[in-house]
């Protein structure tokens, strides 16, 4: 069996992946019948395992022109704050900066720093405070933004930052080892993002 397992991989590692790495794919998912040929020639007693693609919902087709809104999914591990919502435009805190999404943005993937997101709908902006994540922005004028934690700005008492920052600055003044220093840092990161989005 091992020599029919190494045989098989010998193959997979010398076959050219069809399926190009573009957002321009087509709507319709197509099943990859050579892995499932491969591996029934591989392992004819086992059932091929049902890759992640198959649990996935196609992908809408990227329009010929540019769509008059953004369409925002915004998710929490607990949480969805926006499914779906159609938007004029989003703001991102990007690790590289500030970032804003129109619709027809070109295809991003983007790590969230602490920060203020805001989602801009005609003349409303809500703004939310998240921690960190990743924001995924599609060609199809999609944006799946994924954070850590977020909580609307007007939900934020800005005596307990100031108390937090103060707090997380005298211990990261006395921390000794390398790990308290590193928690402290990332409190006093997180407190002057806050302080910063109350003020600002």
């Amino acid at each position: 069996m091992f020599r029919q397992f190494s045989r098989f991989l010998s193959r997979a590692s010398t076959m050219r992946w069809r399926r190009p790495f573009s957002t321009n794919l087509p709507a319709e998912a197509a099943a990859d019948s050579n892995f499932v040929e491969a591996w029934r020639k591989a392992i004819p007693n086992v059932e091929p395992p049902i890759t992640p693609s198959s649990f996935m919902a196609t992908r809408p087709a990227t329009p010929s022109s540019i769509p008059s809104k953004l369409t925002v999914n915004f998710a929490l591990p607990y949480s969805s704050e926006l499914s779906g919502k159609e938007v004029d435009m989003v703001i991102i805190p990007a690790t590289t900066g500030q970032m804003g999404v129109l619709p027809g943005h070109v295809a991003t993937i983007a790590e969230l720093k602490p920060g203020v997101l805001s989602v801009h709908e005609g003349n409303d902006i809500s703004k939310y405070f998240v921690s960190g994540g990743f924001a995924f922005v599609h060609a199809n004028s999609f944006a799946d933004i994924i954070a850590v934690e977020a909580v609307p700005l007007d939900r934020i008492d800005p005596n307990l930052v100031q108390k937090g920052l103060t707090d997380f600055t005298q211990k990261l003044s006395t921390a000794s080892t390398d790990v308290e220093k590193a928690e402290a840092q990332i409190g006093v990161d997180v407190h002057s993002a806050l302080n910063a989005a109350l003020t600002g």
